[in-house]
């Protein structure tokens, strides 16, 4: 699947979503050097993971990529599919999607679902201020303490939160998962079962576990 089909499947948005006026429609370009509007293609109904960085970075940005690549590990079933990672270009007159590409094959992080993102330098700081901005001139100049945040969007919920990128991997998780869409009925029959088959093995193997109390 090339990324042109595995973006535009259908994605709902939820009827509350500001759309492009919040997030705009800029055209950036991926790694690959394909073409994609911010809004209509990557974000419109989707549930994805927004960082800054640079390919010549030499201090937080390959450890920000390792952090996402192993949370990426912890959640490839779903990359592509229902959650997607975008790491966009703080320096975009540098990084052409070659240098991008470059950067993601040598971290092993060139992955289906994950998107390493160039564009205008105009659209690449507005979109930075949209998704990160604290409305304080001190932080919002800072490249660096924006790079060191993780914006986490689900446009189907029309919500979004916001992870540290160097906290702890369990941390990052969680704060994805509170943004994940509600799970079907279905879905909760299918969890509820593994758990309960998880509880099973365990008492086979340990017997019932009394917490501790003196029977």
């Amino acid at each position: 699947m090339n990324i042109r089909e595995m973006l535009s499947r259908s994605f709902q948005p939820h009827p509350a979503s500001p759309g492009p006026s919040r997030y705009t429609n800029a055209v950036l370009r991926t790694q690959d050097n394909e073409e994609v509007r911010f809004y209509d293609d990557l974000i419109r109904g989707k549930q994805c993971v927004v960082n800054f960085m640079y390919a010549e970075c030499h201090g937080s940005c390959p450890v920000v990529t390792l952090t996402l690549k192993t949370i990426y590990r912890e959640l490839k079933d779903r990359m592509g599919k229902d959650l997607f990672f975008y790491s966009i270009t703080t320096k975009p007159e540098q990084d052409t999607p070659a240098a991008l590409k470059h950067y993601a094959e040598t971290r092993n992080a060139d992955l289906p679902g994950w998107l390493f993102l160039t564009g205008e330098p105009y659209d690449i700081e507005t979109i930075r201020f949209r998704l990160f901005g604290m409305d304080h001139p001190g932080f919002d100049s800072d490249l660096t303490l924006h790079s060191s945040y993780l914006r986490i969007i689900n446009d189907n919920r029309n919500s979004w939160g916001m992870a540290q990128a160097f906290a702890s991997n369990k941390n990052i998780l969680t704060r994805i998962a509170w943004q994940d869409s509600p799970k079907s009925y279905a879905e909760r029959v299918v969890i509820v079962r593994n758990r309960q088959a998880v509880i099973n093995e365990e008492v086979k193997k340990y017997g019932y576990r009394n917490g501790g109390m003196n029977t």
